[in-house]
């Protein structure tokens, strides 16, 4: 049954909607400690040395401080996981939306190009962001501007967040995949196009493979002399430009639909005109 108020059921826990008193540093706190620096501190490792490494001892070490210290600021690792995620968000570089004259497809894809920027920073936040309620002011900002920006595409309302989620999920997916890989190759100590040739030469002389190789090798041989990280450029691009194209072509179906509606009413509306001044007469 669907939910009838925006009250009902428990209220999911986020820090971002926590009433937390103001912090106020005691007399044996570090000097030149605060929630920033943890914060900045926090995503730092995270970068560094990934989300399965990561702990508030960890963390107090780096600062130089107890791990009580770090206390002090968050009531739990999963309130600075939050708050990290948000200062991750806090990167993407949004549109000028003051710009009149902007094409909203020129805005969507900036959009979609620094969120994939974000993502490919931080292969972390991709595992978190299912995790948590982004409810932080740099990805409230991020989310609002993409809804303005989708806005202007002519598209319907109803058909908005299909077109975001088939464009920004496209990114969450190419760029977690592409952030495995990297992983990948980090702990082997190898390049993409190493990591690449690996695989090709390890399934290129078995029967079962035979066409997918031969399929592959086709793709492959049309983007010749280009390294691993440049055909993932091309892809991404290529792909993106795919998402926004359908979003024309789904504005134009509604355009459309919308008219053929419009006419069969009218020309229902006149067909009982007539009717009604055959009666009158």
């Amino acid at each position: 049954m669907a939910a009838t108020s925006g009250r009902a059921g428990k209220q999911p826990k986020s820090v971002w909607l926590a009433e937390r008193p103001p912090v106020k540093r005691k007399a044996d706190q570090p000097a030149g400690l605060d929630l920033d620096k943890i914060v900045a501190a926090t995503v730092r490792l995270l970068d560094a040395e990934g989300l399965a490494k990561f702990s508030m001892r960890r963390l107090a070490a780096e600062l130089g401080v107890t791990a009580m210290s770090v206390y002090w600021y968050v009531d739990t690792k999963d309130d600075l996981l939050e708050l990290a995620m948000d200062a991750a968000a806090g990167e993407i570089d949004l549109p000028d939306e003051s710009d009149e004259a902007a094409d909203w497809r020129d805005q969507l894809r900036h959009l979609a190009v620094e969120y994939r920027t974000m993502l490919l920073a931080h292969p972390w936040v991709p595992r978190l962001l299912g995790e948590y309620i982004n409810f932080g002011p740099h990805s409230m900002a991020f989310s609002n501007a993409t809804l303005r920006v989708m806005a202007r595409s002519g598209l319907s309302k109803e058909s908005t967040s299909g077109a975001l989620a088939a464009v920004f999920q496209f990114v969450y997916g190419f760029c977690t995949i592409q952030g495995l890989h990297r992983a990948r190759c980090r702990a082997e100590g190898s390049t993409l196009d190493e990591y690449f040739r690996q695989v090709v030469g390890a399934v290129q002389d078995r029967p079962e493979f035979a066409e997918t190789m031969e399929l592959s090798v086709k793709a492959m041989y049309a983007r010749k002399g280009l390294t691993a990280e440049q055909m993932l450029e091309h892809d991404f691009a290529f792909a993106l430009d795919l998402q926004i194209a359908g979003i024309e072509a789904m504005r134009e179906r509604e355009r459309v639909q919308t008219e053929g509606v419009d006419t069969e009413r009218a020309q229902t509306e006149g067909a009982q005109t007539e009717e009604d001044q055959d009666g009158a007469r």
